[in-house]
């Protein structure tokens, strides 16, 4: 099998990075559920850092919502357009995400959102998000499932359950590409890449009350709607698990609502 190469200027293959509306949308989910984690009304204070930001919206509202923040990738071209648009408040470095340039223990917010099956040692990104991460900081985790029943780059049915051999002639058939490249992990598998986290699983709350955590771009209509005990029921195959991490053990401080996160 071909050695398994960094996706340089990934903003340039996948559309929708470049789509600011579902970008900004993504970005109040992220910080509704960092904002209930850390029981705060904004990041005021805080240093921030948004991990695979690409051309930087989601970097820009962690910006708008007071904090110091920092955007990391090897998208030159999307690192090219971050700066350009969002250079005055964000500081943004092409970098990868494996050595991530700044001191251990001096981030409070980390941001990685559906990052990890892209580059090619999650473990090691894993392990950098932790050095970095301060004492009583938080991470903010968006992962892509494997067992989703569609995948969600190439919007294919049964794709990311496949060996990649099978997953490269699947997308070549279909006309997705030439290659399958991500590697999606299933749930277990997510547990024990982020091990050495205190984990909250907020799947369960953005999906029963998406109105309080703007989740609207992951929860249809209808979804909003189900019963609690269907999303439980349904967890091994939900397509995006949104988990937040604290470096030390942590209750996430918001008040609970109606369907409160889970320890993981």
């Amino acid at each position: 099998m071909a050695e398994r190469k960094p996706q340089l200027d990934y903003s340039q293959q996948m559309a929708a990075m470049l789509d600011e509306q579902k970008r900004r949308q993504k970005a109040a989910k992220i910080l509704a559920v960092l904002r209930h984690a850390l029981g705060r009304p904004d990041l005021t204070g805080l240093t921030a850092l948004d991990v695979g930001c690409s051309a930087g919206y989601i970097a820009d509202e962690l910006a708008k919502a007071g904090a110091t923040t920092h955007g990391v990738d090897i998208d030159e071209g999307g690192v090219a357009l971050a700066k350009e648009r969002f250079g005055a408040d964000v500081t943004f470095h092409l970098s990868d995400a494996e050595h991530l340039p700044f001191e251990d223990d001096s981030v409070d917010v980390v941001v990685l959102n559906h990052i990890y099956e892209h580059v090619v040692d999650p473990a090691a990104v894993v392990a950098e998000i932790h050095r970095v991460l301060s004492p009583d900081g938080v991470a903010y985790f968006g992962l892509a499932n494997r067992l989703g029943i569609i995948e969600p780059h190439h919007r294919l049915p049964f794709l990311s359950w496949l060996p990649p051999k099978a997953g490269d002639a699947y997308v070549r058939i279909t006309r997705k590409g030439d290659q399958y490249y991500e590697r999606l992990r299933t749930r277990r598998s997510l547990e024990q890449l982020l091990n050495a986290f205190d984990l909250w699983d907020y799947t369960v709350p953005v999906l029963a009350d998406p109105q309080r955590y703007s989740g609207g771009d992951i929860v249809p209509g209808l979804a909003a709607r189900l019963p609690r005990a269907s999303f439980r029921a349904l967890m091994p195959i939900i397509p995006t698990y949104l988990w937040v991490g604290f470096k030390t053990p942590h209750t996430p401080a918001g008040s609970d609502g109606s369907a409160p996160p889970v320890h993981v």
